[in-house]
């Protein structure tokens, strides 16, 4: 645990805390991903880092990312919007790089979107030319036709 202040605790977090926060946020649209059973499953998963920002006792922001042993990457960064532009969010990142490194991560790259980049910047992330694609449902995938090269 590390204090930011009296009141502030940042630690790992907690299925509960995850599920406050994103409900708070309204970062709960795709339950697949981000709804209880997922963050269950995530939770389960010796790569994932899950750490949580207290203050007196409500979890007010959270930061979720994986290590695979060769990149770290940030998934998600939620601060509640009653608590932002308090450095609760830098400080999660950091404290998630501090764990990535610890674990022999070289570097950390994050999903961003195009509103929260400006934030990534002044935190010492870059743009790089590499985008990230999706597929949901994963179905899209499985059922395009196999073809040949």
């Amino acid at each position: 645990m590390v204090a930011l202040c009296e009141s502030e605790i940042l630690r790992l977090a907690t299925l509960k805390n995850l599920i406050e926060v994103l409900k708070l946020n309204n970062q709960y649209g795709c339950p697949e991903v981000d709804g209880p059973d997922a963050m269950k499953r995530v939770q389960s998963c010796e790569a994932a880092v899950f750490l949580v920002c207290e203050i007196n006792g409500k979890a007010v922001g959270l930061i979720r990312g994986v290590y695979d042993g060769s990149r770290a990457l940030i998934h998600q960064l939620s601060v509640h919007p009653e608590y932002q532009e308090r450095d609760i969010g830098r400080a999660l990142v950091k404290e998630i790089a501090k764990e990535f490194r610890r674990r022999g991560a070289p570097s950390v790259s994050a999903t961003v979107t195009e509103r929260s980049l400006g934030f990534w910047k002044r935190v010492g992330f870059e743009r790089v030319p590499v985008f990230l694609t999706l597929a949901y449902p994963i179905e899209k995938v499985l059922e395009t036709p196999t073809t040949k090269v």
